[in-house]
């Protein structure tokens, strides 16, 4: 009989209906993975749903952490590879055993970034064709092309290296989480990969934050992140290019205002990537027209 090893950890607030069906998906995996639902301050009935589950143990949370919630359910899992899904995400029938089987045949590989497939056509996500693209390449005989970015509704990590990055920074809250945690895994010595072979499936939440606001979260984010790890040119850099902004998009300014309350606290985790991690960042950089 094949056993699991790998947890599947979902953060949720407030979407008890998507859940359900994440959840209906997950259990139906075999051999059934360990879940951990970690439930961020929801007043919906979510605890009551999710632990009616069989093998779902829910973490319940007095209040909304944001994507720091993830690491408490990572905390508790006792397999050696975690997979994250979103409440409206799931994995393929064969993923979680694919992925488990390219982290064994490759021992440098921390993290695995899915194929996501977006709703009931099965689209590919925009970010899908940029990590298989990437134009850091395929070196040392990677399962597939290399990575500094993933989707965090279709990632699979290994638990150890994940700790020892200290997750998804509490400091973001949410919106482009992923860039930190792909950077310090990268400055930890471990690569990250797209692998075609490993499928998830995303059916986006109506129950969503504005689009708007989701943006300035991303932005503010980003500047933090850019504060916290790259050189200090680069983060006069873009701060300029920010402020330029401001002049013909207002929201620009909430989210620098964001940043300056959580600057000191960014300042102090500040630590410089290794000269390799942030010529690859560059490589991408340079790609993208960043």
């Amino acid at each position: 009989m094949t056993v699991a090893r790998t947890t599947v950890v979902i953060a949720t607030r407030d979407r008890v209906d998507e859940l359900d069906r994440t959840l209906t998906a997950l259990t139906a995996l075999r051999p059934a993975p360990p879940i951990v639902v970690v439930d961020n301050g929801s007043s919906d009935g979510t605890f009551a749903r999710a632990s009616a589950f069989a093998g779902v143990h829910v973490i319940r949370l007095p209040r909304n952490i944001g994507v720091a919630a993830r690491n408490l359910g990572v905390a508790v899992a006792r397999t050696p590879y975690i997979a994250f899904s979103d409440d409206d995400s799931w994995w393929a029938e064969d993923a979680l055993l694919q992925a488990e089987r390219l982290f064994d045949a490759h021992g440098d590989v921390g993290l695995i970034a899915a194929k996501t497939l977006v709703g009931e056509e099965e689209r590919e996500d925009p970010v899908v064709p940029l990590m298989a693209g990437s134009p850091l390449g395929r070196p040392d005989g990677l399962p597939g092309p290399e990575v500094l970015g993933f989707l965090a509704c279709s990632a699979i990590v290994r638990r150890t290296p994940y700790l020892q990055a200290a997750g998804f920074n509490p400091l973001l809250h949410f919106g482009a989480e992923e860039r930190l945690l792909s950077y310090d895994l990268a400055a930890n010595g471990w690569r990250l990969c797209y692998a075609e072979s490993v499928r998830a499936h995303h059916h986006p939440s109506s129950l969503r934050p504005p689009r708007d606001w989701r943006e300035r979260a991303e932005l503010r984010n980003r500047l933090l992140i850019t504060v916290m790890r790259r050189p200090v040119r680069r983060c006069l850099l873009e701060f300029f290019r920010t402020v330029a902004r401001a002049p013909r998009d207002p929201a620009v300014l909430r989210s620098l205002a964001g940043v300056l309350r959580r600057l000191p606290s960014a300042l102090a985790e500040r630590r410089t990537l290794p000269a390799e991690v942030e010529s690859r960042i560059r490589v991408l950089e340079h790609a993208h027209g960043g």
